[in-house]
């Protein structure tokens, strides 16, 4: 996908914040460190359009990004992360869950995992959570240039097992250093 414009409208925390547009929007889900900002700069191929940490846990409120004025991508906070109070990591929560569950303009949720480790319980619960309001889940294992060729089909077997997915659900090895897998993701995000 060609994009020749792309730019950050707001952030929000609660649902009167949301941007009142009536575009479809593509939500990016994951633990802290898997990558979020990273990949969505590489989906947007920019640089900078998002922020990137070299501290997880940064992003603390739904960020939305207009596309071509045809769409929005959606940055939502990470999960999982252990250096923040039991309190702020529920309020985290449920402001992700509330945008889940009651966002209307919702076109899909890309579920980020990175492909070195196996799934955790975060995710998994994360993955059950979305599958029970969506058919089909797109899982995006990211952090491909850190692993050999070898063991990517195992790791992506790892990923299978782990979160229990259906013939329906698809997995995107993605590498956000070299946009391996970049083409394959935009052409699913174009038929939602």
């Amino acid at each position: 996908m060609i994009i020749r414009q792309c730019e950050f409208i707001k952030s929000a925390v609660t649902p009167d914040q949301y941007p009142d547009l009536d575009l479809p929007e593509i939500a990016f889900s994951g633990r802290s460190n898997v990558g979020k900002s990273s990949l969505i700069n590489s989906l947007l191929n920019r640089k900078k359009m998002v922020k990137v940490s070299s501290s997880p846990g940064k992003t603390r409120t739904i960020n939305f990004f207009l596309i071509n004025e045809q769409f929005i991508l959606v940055d939502l906070p990470g999960y999982g992360y252990a250096a923040v109070s039991k309190q702020e990591k529920a309020s985290w929560g449920r402001m992700i869950e509330s945008y889940l569950k009651s966002r209307d303009n919702l076109a899909n949720v890309v579920l980020l995992v990175d492909i070195r480790h196996k799934p955790t319980g975060d995710d998994k619960l994360m993955y059950d959570f979305i599958k029970y309001y969506r058919e089909s889940v797109i899982i995006v294992a990211t952090k491909l240039d850190k692993i050999t060729k070898t063991a990517v089909q195992g790791s992506l077997s790892l990923i299978r097992d782990t979160l229990q997915t259906d013939e329906r659900d698809r997995i995107i090895p993605y590498s956000s250093e070299t946009h391996a897998g970049r083409d394959e993701l935009w052409e699913l995000l174009k038929h939602e």
